[in-house]
């Protein structure tokens, strides 16, 4: 009777705790904390990433123009390949987030490992293809030989990386998915200050090395890539890392079944990031023949344009997975209280941010450049892109939403539409067709993304998101 008495004691406790559990994290004030640890962790580590890219830029810059235009062709082809892990990696965070969301602790443990284990495996046969077929890939762009030459000794070298660079992304995309978005920021800064230093090192020649040039940069990039991804398997596998337990023969067992079901759910995510990548390249010949004032501009604007989004990337990665715990949890009141705050703190923050690109283009230009003619151009992108920032970063915060939902063709879907139904067609309709000026095109960019924004809101509506079931459970 004893036995029995007791066992209801600790049922009605375990009852209490998790009621009170839930009240607090369901407290507006709560939640604001929890969406802001991640964010600010997040936006911290993006801030980090471009400042190193800027810096390690003007080291290759200082080297030639053929230097930097290597580096731009391979980084296509690269570029192509984070595309494809960072499909997986998303597919990895939805299942993580819901695990971890609904309390099966022992699941979010085997689809980590799955999703870490699956991508080496893949990642590995890709670089060997990008290594021993360089030259093959990279005359896609037609390049002179001279510029064929360096970029197949830049792509060659920076290929070791990929394996790395794909160990890098599941870390931070699994630690995310459970709230932690610090240690991926300590990383990164571990990170861009090795590439940094190296890059230093090596391109110039300093401390007794010889000068290597664009060997030096490539080298540089896979020495900070290897350390990132070093750190990165000691957090999963140390003393009090979430794999610890799981270092042992059976971690090499690749579970096909669980593979399938991540790479269904992240594929989505791939092929919109390879969307992009397509896209950026005819949108690139676009805005060329326009003449390399135009290019200038268009680059130096997002360069200015990134103080908006790059607060609401950090937005959206918390709405996949802050939704997709609470639908883990099967907890719709927290997951729309989790919205209602994310969608909140992304238009105060945009706002802020497109007030000063619409009101102080002409300021912001000249940051970057003295160019009159690039500051005047730049300027009317500015304006554009500050009016429409509203609107793309609420997509980014709904668009998130779906994915840790598990609806990652959703935002795959908008994203189609919105560049091969209004942005690229429109660009070369306008351009070569009807001969108008760079202006136009601006506009076309912005149409696009306020059609992008109609699509998500309406398919968000059109959803019960919160009452989904769970990714893993599926069949």
């Amino acid at each position: 009777m004893g036995t029995i008495n007791n066992c209801y004691l600790l049922q009605r406790a375990t009852r209490r705790d998790n009621l009170e559990y839930k009240e607090k994290i369901s407290d507006t004030k709560e939640v604001r904390k929890k969406i802001y640890s991640m964010i600010l962790p997040i936006t911290i580590e993006n801030v980090l990433q471009m400042t190193a890219g800027f810096v390690s830029m003007a080291m290759i810059g200082r080297i030639d123009a053929i230097a930097i235009a290597s580096l731009g062709l391979s980084t296509r082809i690269t570029q192509i390949i984070w595309a494809l892990f960072k499909g997986v990696t998303t597919g990895g965070s939805v299942f993580v987030a819901q695990a971890y969301g609904s309390g099966n602790i022992k699941k979010v443990k085997h689809i980590i490992q799955q999703t870490l284990l699956s991508s080496i495996v893949l990642v590995f046969m890709l670089q060997q293809l990008v290594f021993w077929k360089a030259p093959l890939l990279l005359k896609i762009f037609n390049p002179k030989p001279g510029l064929l030459a360096n970029a197949v000794i830049y792509l060659k070298i920076a290929s070791w990386g990929l394996p790395f660079v794909a160990v890098m992304l599941v870390v931070a995309g699994v630690l995310q998915a459970t709230g932690n978005a610090k240690t991926p920021m300590k990383i990164a800064l571990i990170m861009n200050l090795t590439n940094i230093i190296f890059s230093f090192i090596l391109i110039f020649g300093k401390f007794g090395m010889p000068v290597m040039g664009i060997r030096g940069a490539a080298t540089a990039t896979v020495i900070a890539q290897v350390t990132g991804a070093t750190l990165g398997i000691y957090v999963l596998f140390n003393r009090e890392g979430m794999l610890s337990s799981l270092f042992n023969k059976k971690f090499f067992k690749l579970d096909l079944k669980q593979v399938s079901k991540v790479y269904r759910v992240g594929m989505p995510t791939a092929f919109e990031s390879i969307f992009w990548q397509i896209s950026a390249i005819i949108l690139t010949r676009i805005i060329l023949s326009f003449g390399e004032v135009a290019m200038a501009s268009y680059q130096l604007g997002l360069q200015a344009e990134s103080i908006s989004y790059m607060p609401a990337m950090g937005f959206g990665v918390a709405a996949t997975a802050f939704i997709g715990q609470a639908v883990g949890a099967k907890d719709e009141m927290l997951g729309r209280k989790y919205m209602k705050e994310l969608v909140k703190g992304s238009a105060i923050l945009t706002s802020i941010s497109a007030f000063i690109l619409i009101f102080f283009p002409g300021a912001v230009m000249r940051l970057l450049t003295n160019d009159a003619e690039v500051i005047k151009i730049g300027m009317v992108y500015l304006i554009i892109m500050g009016l429409v920032q509203l609107p793309q970063n609420i997509s980014g915060v709904l668009n998130g939403a779906l994915r840790g939902a598990g609806y990652t063709k959703v935002p795959m879907i908008v994203a189609g539409v919105g560049i091969w139904a209004i942005r690229v067609p429109l660009s070369l309709l306008l351009t070569y067709k009807f001969n108008m000026s760079i202006k136009a095109i601006w506009m076309v960019i912005g149409l696009d993304l306020i059609v992008r924004f109609v699509l998500s809101l309406t398919l968000y509506r059109t959803r019960d998101i919160y009452n989904k079931q769970l990714v893993f459970e599926e069949k």
